[in-house]
């Protein structure tokens, strides 16, 4: 699941724009720590590395992660600069790679007049920056390795501790607490964080110390109970768009010790807490066992709309299940007529608590070490058992952000193939979400318990919903179109009832041609905190970030958050208009600029269509003022 296109920084620099410039107000110097998803830093050689049969050789400060060109020529090389020890998370004794640092890690991922556009990630959005005259460093990225698990990414690169550090640099630096911008992994990553930082700073100063450096959580596509796309990944491999075989990439993703991290669980299953074990002088080795409530035994799924995974298990063990090129040549299958496989399905704690790599384990050589990683860097982290449900954390506010209502996989089928490791397994269905039903690859309708609607086409939506848990028991639901809109189809809900762990469904009507967005508000079940969910009808989970809708919704709410004269608790929803050119538009049927109380037709040297000379009539600053 890659978070590479991450590029929702956007409204990082409008909002950070308005509170350095003319539009300060109570935090004019926040500042923005940017904490990627997985696969979104540049990876460069840390090593010489010669690659026979190849014009090109691997040298220190090389870009590894991610370089096509080598990829293509060179790939058994580039794989070594890629893979880990699986069972102690080393680099390969030839080649080592480490994350790039600065904003220049995650603006483009493989640099190039072609591969550029492609990888771009924020590079557009750094030179919005500029042009807004944000200061350099107002906009601080965190890259890290997203190869390793988060107990090694403190241990190899002491990276929670430069975390914090780099929050409290920037409060020092700016003047005021941060923003925090994650997405994807990147949210995993902010949990451990905060885990990690109450076992280092005193108990009576851990409030103090998030009040003081976090004035805003933004968690976009975060996977809260795991992604159903991580179990494709490690049984048949998934490429990610890149130019290499699905046994290529599920051999080098088993070998990451981030492979269990977003493992799919169930939100009924918890283990101890650490901190409060840490400091009653408990034994911290002997905490990690699951401990699951009732409705783990009765639900079917462990919560989830159907199992995990069904799996034919083969008729034959061990070494047999997956034999080499020459086995295959000499074996007489003639044998396998007389037995028929075995059919086993695992809900989502049964993959998490490792029953499932249990079970076949004499069918596929990955599962022992996948085991062991599962084993010790999660469940025996000393930190946080990364694999269990996330309460909402102690910040000031929090908006959880994620597009619903895409086709997205929550169940897989997989038989064995026949071909020898990594290609032995196939997968021969896929159960979807769509829309509040599932469906078989072959649009058959499946039974099983559906969510009110569906993900975001790479987290079902029974993992991106869990923050709606976060609100309290009385919520405001509005809804409204994505578009520009006069509000005569905005609907509003008051004080919505709210039980902790069902989803809220509000009884609203919709358009079958209108993207709407839904805001489920609650300031008043936690004094001082308030808490909001966002959804964004076939809000893609690669491309949510990139949507301008998004970057306007960011720059309303935290305009409205500074101003010293705002009178409610969010930003109003009550009508959207244009705040930029951009937003300015042709009506071809009314031969006007669109939205004449705000845009105007005003022609420019350079213009090439009707629509670039349409601009704003007032100021951006004269507009916002509109939603205080």
């Amino acid at each position: 699941m890659r978070g590479g296109h991450v590029c929702i920084v956007v409204s990082f620099l409008l909002l950070l724009a308005a509170v350095s410039g003319e539009f300060a107000g109570d935090y004019s110097k926040l500042s923005g720590i940017i904490i990627p998803g997985f696969a979104s830093t540049q990876l460069r050689a840390w090593s010489i590395l010669d690659c026979p049969y190849s014009p090109l050789d691997f040298n220190p400060l090389d870009l590894v992660w991610l370089d096509t060109t080598k990829l293509l020529s060179a790939v058994n090389c580039w794989l070594k600069c890629m893979m880990l020890d699986p069972y102690n998370q080393t680099d390969h004794r030839e080649c080592k790679s480490r994350p790039d640092s600065g904003l220049s890690a995650i603006t483009e991922l493989d640099p190039g007049y072609i591969t550029g556009p492609l990888s771009s990630v924020w590079k557009e959005w750094v030179k919005w920056c500029i042009e807004f005259g944000i200061e350099a460093n107002a906009i601080i990225a965190v890259p890290y390795d997203w190869r390793l698990s988060p107990s090694k990414l403190e241990e190899r690169d002491l990276y929670f501790h430069k975390l914090k550090l780099t929050f409290e640099t920037a409060l020092k630096l700016r003047g005021g607490p941060s923003i925090v911008f994650a997405h994807s992994l990147g949210n995993n990553v902010f949990r451990y964080f905060l885990e990690w930082l109450k076992l280092e700073i005193a108990p009576k100063e851990y409030m103090r110390w998030l009040d003081d450096h976090i004035h805003a959580y933004f968690a976009v596509g975060a996977p809260l109970l795991g992604a159903i796309e991580t179990v494709k990944a490690t049984l048949s491999g998934a490429t990610f768009g890149l130019p290499v075989s699905e046994g290529t990439a599920r051999l080098m993703f088993n070998t990451f010790g981030s492979s269990m991290w977003m493992l799919p669980f169930s939100k009924y299953c918890t283990t101890d807490n650490v901190y409060r074990r840490h400091f009653s002088g408990g034994n911290r080795e002997n905490h990690h066992a699951y401990h699951c409530d009732e409705h783990e035994l009765q639900s079917n799924y462990s919560g989830w709309p159907t199992n995990i995974i069904n799996i034919e298990v083969p008729s034959i063990r061990g070494d047999e299940a997956y034999p080499s090129f020459v086995e295959i040549a000499q074996a007489n299958l003639s044998g396998m007529e007389c037995g028929f496989p075995t059919q086993l399905s695992f809900s989502a704690r049964e993959v998490s608590d490792g029953t499932f790599f249990k079970a076949i384990k004499d069918y596929d050589p990955d599962s022992e070490r996948l085991l062991h990683l599962l084993q010790k860097s999660y469940h025996d982290d000393p930190i946080l058992n990364p694999l269990t449900p996330w309460e909402r954390p102690p910040l000031k506010n929090i908006f959880c952000i994620y597009g619903i209502d895409s086709k997205t996989e929550v169940g897989y089928y997989f038989a064995p193939s026949g071909k020898p490791y990594p290609d032995n397994w196939i997968i021969t269905d896929v159960i979807y979400e769509i829309e509040g039903s599932l469906y078989s690859r072959s649009g058959n309708l499946v039974e099983g318990n559906p969510g009110a609607t569906s993900g975001d086409e790479t987290v079902p939506y029974h993992s991106l919903s869990w923050c709606k848990n976060w609100l309290g028991p009385k919520v405001n639901i509005t809804r409204t179109p994505q578009s520009e809109h006069d509000g005569s189809d905005v609907q509003v809900h008051r004080n919505i009832e709210h039980q902790h762990g069902e989803d809220i469904i509000p009884n609203m009507t919709r358009l079958p041609t209108v993207k709407y967005i839904t805001y489920y508000e609650d300031s008043e079940s936690f004094p001082g905190k308030r808490t909001a969910v966002w959804e964004l009808d076939k809000a893609n989970h690669r491309n949510i970030v990139r949507s301008p809708v998004l970057m306007r919704e960011l720059w309303l709410e935290m305009w409205h958050d500074i101003h010293p004269d705002k009178k409610s608790n969010f930003v109003t929803k009550a009508k959207r208009g244009p705040l930029r050119d951009e937003d300015c538009y042709w009506d071809y049927g009314k031969a006007r600029c669109a939205w004449p109380e705000h845009c105007e037709y005003r022609y420019l040297f350079g213009d090439v269509h009707l629509g670039q000379s349409c601009r704003l009539k007032n100021s951006t600053y004269d507009l916002l003022s509109h939603y205080v």
